[in-house]
């Protein structure tokens, strides 16, 4: 049994919600509201005591950390793999990945964000923060992009989705809710807009978890 406490519109549990349902994986969507700092609960702290989100219980047993998460479900369940086969493929995936994932989404996330509101003394979001590092992150994968003549268009790499699009999509869907400008990266929203039309990617999307404002009752 697979249950994922997260919260709808973090990055992190967007990236592994789209992990299990490439893979075809029946799994429970557990509600974590991290501005209502669920996150911080006694209940939640017991199963994952950074109280960060995701957590993925399976039966029982509490996986965290997104990347840690991600490597479990690609070797418990390799098809269709997240990852070609080739190790220098595999590595060229991984980089794409690893630059959203320790370069963009860590600086941009709730709790820096934060820090940085406190130490500005901002009210609102720090948008030229926040696209300072979307932009340089951007422009190395589209330039990654770009030179790879044998990636079909619509994928980060070759013709399956997998490892890059599970970290560019969420992190294409935080551009545009800080209003960053995309049009300087056509290669980029060409992968998003095929990804757009496919159920793994329209299921997986924040808008159409139970814990999004509009299906809220």
């Amino acid at each position: 049994m697979i249950e994922l406490w997260n919260y709808y519109r973090s990055g992190t549990s967007h990236r592994v919600r789209i992990a299990l349902n490439l893979k075809g994986i029946e799994w429970t969507y557990r509600p974590l509201n991290l501005l209502k700092s669920g996150h911080k609960s006694a209940q939640y702290l017991h199963i994952n005591p950074q109280g960060l989100a995701p957590t993925m219980l399976v039966d029982g047993v509490p996986l965290t950390q997104s990347p840690a998460i991600l490597e479990y479900i690609e070797e418990m369940w390799p098809h269709p793999p997240l990852l070609p086969k080739n190790p220098m493929d595999r590595a060229k995936v991984r980089a794409m990945a690893m630059i959203i994932g320790c370069d963009i989404h860590p600086i941009n996330n709730l709790r820096i964000l934060n820090e940085v509101k406190a130490a500005t003394g901002e009210d609102g979001p720090p948008l030229s923060w926040i696209h300072k590092w979307i932009q340089q992150g951007f422009e190395a994968l589209e330039s990654m992009l770009f030179s790879d003549k044998n990636r079909d268009p619509g994928f980060c790499f070759g013709s399956v989705h997998g490892l890059g699009e599970c970290y560019l999509i969420p992190q294409i869907y935080a551009a545009k809710r800080f209003e960053f400008d995309l049009s300087p990266f056509p290669l980029i929203c060409q992968i998003d807009e095929h990804c757009a039309r496919l159920p793994a990617f329209i299921d997986a999307h924040p808008d159409q978890q139970p814990d999004a404002p509009d299906n809220l009752s």
